[in-house]
């Protein structure tokens, strides 16, 4: 059971590798329909990028953020050999929350369905990180 715990973090990287890809999607797309030139991106993204096109840029900011105690709990609990299923459900539904968060973001993005997914998973992480403390104690 112990390396049950490396699949929702290899599901999570999945998620940010897939949204990694559709920065240059997007990116290409604004330029071939002359949106954007290759000068918008000199130091990042100018004024003049739509926000259609920075949406995937946010969205791999925010997976690069939090997830990464995510990340360290999850080898935390690998490591020690304290994984029991409640951590296991609880890693499962922080990468849920967090592909229903990058969904919402990239489609229809409801600024209030978004903060929904995205408080959640904050409440799921936090505790991911009690249960361990407990778990270690």
């Amino acid at each position: 059971m112990k390396s049950e715990i490396l699949y929702p973090m290899v599901a999570l990287a999945g998620l940010t590798f897939v949204v990694l890809l559709l920065i240059p999607i997007a990116r290409f797309r604004a330029a071939w329909r002359g949106r954007v030139t290759a000068a918008d991106f000199r130091y990042g993204e100018s004024p003049n990028v739509p926000g259609q096109v920075s949406l995937p840029n946010r969205n791999l900011m925010n997976l690069l953020e939090l997830p990464v105690l995510f990340y360290v709990v999850c080898l935390a609990f690998y490591v020690t050999g304290k994984l029991d299923a409640a951590a296991l459900y609880l890693a499962w539904a922080y990468v849920g929350l967090r592909a229903a968060h990058s969904v919402i973001h990239l489609t229809y993005n409801n600024v209030f369905h978004r903060l929904s997914a995205f408080a959640a998973s904050n409440v799921v992480l936090v505790a991911l990180w009690i249960h361990w403390a407990v778990a270690l104690a």
